[in-house]
């Protein structure tokens, strides 16, 4: 196997790098502020409080240790026996109530458990919208992943700028963003240039916990998350928008060897999204934010690899948490671009990244641009794109005429990155419709073009094309004039692109 495509090298167990805390410190840190002692380890802490608006006690508020979850009385009061794992206490944020943040942009929805104290009085404060929020919006960046500091500022000067204007041709009150996962690569000292980034978007974000985002020398996966959960709260939570739940899940579980990693979602997690979803309606949309797929078809395109970092080991436990609603999984990690519809109810998200391949130039590894998945909410509905950085919303794919495709040199090719199985492609010869695009399972050729060969790209040599779902071809007359491609999505969009036959 080509070890500089290796894809274990590229999103699975590997997280070398650098870290500014050692195991030895985060570890007392943790049993310096979340335990009283070692022997009064099994002590529970009390924890009470009220959830109010404008004085005003809020019925039916569901409030979180992560362990247990209750609902807040008629008067906006709660009360529960912690669990001694347990560091925060959390709402699960009313529709209807704006997003507070933190001075690092990041929603504020927790407050820390003092674990020397036998009763915490935790009171929630909340403030009513303007505008109601049953249709909102929201954005999905995986992967910023920055490592050096240019790529910070390539993070600050090139991806924001982008998101702002998004934003801004949203029009609305209503959107926030999500960061799913390695926010970071590795560099904790670089998590102030990512809040900025967060901060110049003007809209609160929700944080995931990636692999990369992790304290890597940790004994055991509860400490890993120790420094992302200092800046941002808990790895699982969940909140409310209009008529749609949101859940953030960490489903990255590190085994405490050569700082490796699984796709793995803890019990723990599996029991409190129980507890979460009891208070949900069945039939209502959920979405689902983690950081590793919990299903890739990578492995189909490659099946002599193997790896149990790529997608969540136990996913058909979620799948079945999740079967009373109509699910979508949103993820990152792989640093390529794949829809997939689950089951019926289920859909998985699989987003390209923020930094393309590792801030190597314009694209992923499968062709699709550098960028972010963009969603509108209307009322249980759900609509979305892909949005390319530094690209025109309309522009969904990319031709490639006779020739330009190494390994279908007599056709032309289109990669269409955000495709699904409900969006139709076809082409026309001199405004004359021919036919279907063909969905072949191939590389792209710009991928080829950038990343191919021992020296390509230079600023991440291991960096390799790699095979995709989405590149789609057709062979058309040598007499025809002008050729126009037409892509229609599943939401009966429509984009088109005209070029001459040379």
């Amino acid at each position: 196997m080509n070890s500089r495509r290796n894809f274990i090298k590229n999103v699975v167990l590997t997280a070398g790098g650098i870290s500014i805390f050692s195991a030895q410190d985060a570890a007392a840190n943790i049993l310096a502020t979340n335990q009283t002692n070692p022997s009064e380890t099994l002590k529970s802490v009390t924890i009470a409080g009220k959830v109010t608006s404008k004085g005003k006690g809020l019925a039916n508020v569901i409030v979180s240790d992560g362990f247990n979850v209750v609902q807040t009385d008629k008067s906006g009061n709660y009360k529960f026996q912690s669990s001694n794992q347990a560091i925060f206490v959390f709402i699960s944020l009313p529709s209807g109530y704006k997003i507070d943040q933190q001075k690092n942009g990041s929603a504020d929805f927790f407050k820390k458990i003092d674990k020397n104290k036998s009763v915490n009085t935790c009171n929630f404060d909340l403030s009513k919208l303007k505008d109601s929020d049953i249709n909102h919006h929201f954005l999905v960046l995986a992967d910023p992943q920055i490592q050096k500091e240019d790529e910070a500022e390539m993070l600050l000067t090139e991806t924001v700028p982008d998101v702002v204007e998004t934003i801004k041709h949203l029009n609305s009150t209503n959107v926030f963003g999500v960061g799913c996962g390695d926010l970071i690569w590795d560099r904790h000292d670089l998590s102030q240039k990512y809040n900025q980034a967060v901060q110049n978007t003007q809209i609160p974000f929700f944080q995931v916990f990636g692999n990369h985002d992790a304290d890597l020398e940790q004994r055991s996966d509860e400490l890993s998350t120790t420094t992302f959960s200092s800046m941002y709260g808990p790895q699982y939570y969940s909140f409310n928008r209009g008529l749609v739940h949101y859940v953030v899940l960490d489903d990255v579980f590190f085994i405490g060897r050569d700082k490796q990693y699984i796709g793995y979602i803890t019990e723990s997690q599996l029991a409190w999204l129980e507890k979460d979803l009891s208070f949900v309606p069945k039939g209502s949309t959920v979405v689902v934010f983690q950081h590793i797929p919990s299903f890739t078809r990578h492995f189909e395109r490659y099946p002599q690899e193997k790896s149990l970092g790529a997608m969540v080991s136990n996913r058909e436990y979620l799948y079945e948490v999740l079967k009373p609603y109509n699910a979508h999984l949103m993820s990152g990690h792989t640093h390529f671009n794949e829809n997939i519809e689950i089951e019926s109810n289920i859909f998985e998200h699989c987003h390209g990244t923020v930094c393309g391949a590792w801030w190597s130039g314009p694209i992923c590894q499968d062709g699709t641009p550098s960028g972010y998945g963009v969603y509108t909410v209307e009322g249980n509905d759900i609509k979305w794109y892909y949005k390319g950085t530094g690209l025109p919303k309309e522009e969904q794919f990319r031709v490639y005429k006779k020739g330009e495709n190494p390994e279908y040199l007599d056709n032309w090719s289109v990669n269409i990155w955000n495709w699904d199985d409900k969006w139709n492609a076809v082409w026309l010869e001199d405004g004359v419709e021919k036919g279907n695009l063909v969905r072949v399972r191939a590389k792209d050729p710009l991928s080829v073009k950038l990343h191919g060969g021992a020296q390509l790209p230079a600023r991440r040599k291991w960096v390799e094309p790699i095979l995709t779902d989405h590149m789609f071809l057709f062979r058309p007359s040598e007499d025809a004039k002008q050729i126009t491609i037409v892509v229609t999505d599943r939401f009966g969009n429509t984009f088109t692109e005209i070029l001459d036959n040379k």
